[in-house]
């Protein structure tokens, strides 16, 4: 279409202006992002890439890395004792170690949701994430010593423990020179029978002054009773030499106050008794012709509760360990996905006639799912490698029970000088690691489609 201006002339319309063509100073698009990536990958490749590559290389060949060793290096992850104890501890640490941790912090996250204080609560269960894996196996050392005076879980456990069954007194307490008893059954019989009228002395020793109980007095001795048979147990020990009268009762010693006395006939016992403050006892006519025992449990070892790092419980306890750090993790990252979870489904469960389990169990706990496998795939990732806390905690006595890869790696590769099958193991732990790695992308991506 033409137009006409005042002169008559027509004229064509008028031509869009083409816009000139400038090149950026720094290149292409794709030239400027390979220049913002090129420092993130030489690093990568300089810290990952190529430990990885070597590491593979390396785990072919022998401890000297001269001579090409082929899969034997792979041969002793399944024949070593030793990697295959770490083996077996590595896959209790994968089922229990996330498992537990999560199941806490889900349980904190839910109950304190609707507490006043529990922010401070929080704050206080996730305050062993500040503290490192060194300082957290020194802090779990101490609190599973095996001394109650020293230990926190023995103590605690031997105070439960004492509260229903008291420990005795004289563990260490055996007879003396010419002793009228002999060893029997963990506790102590009398040579001869004893017959009413009878007094009968069963001194001992072996037990230190000031561990002695509370309750004993000086001893005193037995008075005859034609009708019952009499004694006294005592401590047959006097301070300073040659003070002191060998199997008879002075005036500074102490009896067995509450020492169990029993009369037996034919292997059975016909009667018992407990000995005085100041170890006296009387026991009746039951007792003529038989002989008098003192039984094992007076000389029972007091209890000193769990061997907490003995070989068959260090796994548990130093799993136990890792939970108590990692759970505050677990907790705040699901608390932070309950804070996302709508208020109206809650609500309409209840009103449906829902009780508060059910409501957590078909409503909360589903919908919480993707954030509930973020926490178990880190927490599966982080045990594989764990080191620390089971370097430090286990006693050397019992590490090689509590074992794991991550600490076999650090022995073959330093202590035992195998730097070939360290290699390997460090191979194995990223072929165990890639596929939890896989399901995790697999399941954030599903999240971001969704």
């Amino acid at each position: 279409m033409t137009s006409a201006t005042a002169e008559g002339v027509a004229e064509s319309p008028a031509t869009p202006p083409v816009p000139s063509k400038r090149r950026s100073v720094t290149g292409t698009r794709r030239t400027v992002a390979a220049l913002f990536l090129l420092p993130a990958l030489v690093l990568l490749g300089a810290l990952v890439v190529y430990p990885i590559g070597y590491s593979v290389v390396r785990s072919f060949y022998d401890s000297s890395g001269d001579s090409f060793a082929g899969i034997d290096n792979y041969k002793d992850l399944f024949t070593d004792d030793g990697i295959r104890t770490a083996l077996k501890n590595n896959i209790l640490w994968v089922v229990f170690a996330p498992t537990v941790a999560t199941a806490l912090g889900l349980v904190f996250a839910v109950l304190t949701e609707r507490v006043r204080w529990g922010t401070a609560f929080k704050l206080v269960v996730f305050m062993p994430m500040a503290i490192s894996m060194l300082a957290a196996g020194i802090i779990f050392r101490l609190v599973y010593d095996q001394d109650p005076d020293k230990g926190v879980a023995n103590a605690v456990w031997v105070g439960v423990h004492d509260t229903f069954a008291q420990s005795s007194a004289f563990p260490k307490a055996h007879p003396g020179r010419e002793s009228p008893l002999v060893a029997r059954d963990g506790g102590f019989l009398t040579r001869a029978t004893v017959h009413t009228g009878d007094t009968v002395t069963l001194p001992l020793v072996g037990v230190a002054p000031d561990q002695m109980p509370d309750s004993a007095k000086k001893a005193a001795a037995p008075k005859a009773d034609p009708g019952r048979i009499t004694g006294t147990t005592w401590q047959d020990f006097t301070r300073g030499k040659g003070v002191g009268t060998l199997g008879g009762v002075d005036a500074s010693e102490q009896g067995y106050a509450g020492m169990r006395i029993e009369a037996v006939k034919d292997g059975e016992v016909v009667d018992s008794t407990k000995a005085a403050d100041d170890g006296t006892f009387t026991l009746s006519a039951k007792a003529d012709g038989a002989q008098l025992r003192l039984p094992a449990s007076n000389f029972k070892e007091p209890y000193n509760g769990v061997d907490w790092l003995g070989p068959s419980l260090v796994t548990p306890a130093v799993i136990g360990a890792y939970v108590w750090m990692w759970a505050g993790f677990a907790m705040v990252l699901i608390a932070a996905g309950l804070a996302g979870v709508p208020r109206e489904l809650l609500e309409a469960a209840r009103v449906d006639g829902a009780n508060e389990w059910q409501v957590f169990r078909r409503v909360t706990v589903p919908l919480l799912a993707p954030v509930l496998g973020v926490v178990v795939v880190t927490l599966m990732i982080n045990v594989l490698k764990v080191f620390d806390l089971v370097f430090i905690i286990p006693p050397g006595s019992s590490q090689d029970d509590a074992d794991v890869l991550a600490l076999e790696l650090y022995r073959k590769g330093f202590a035992e000088d195998q730097p070939g099958v360290a290699s390997a193991i460090a191979v194995f732990l990223l072929l165990l690691v890639i596929p939890v790695m896989l399901f995790n992308v697999r399941r954030l991506r599903r999240e971001v489609r969704r």
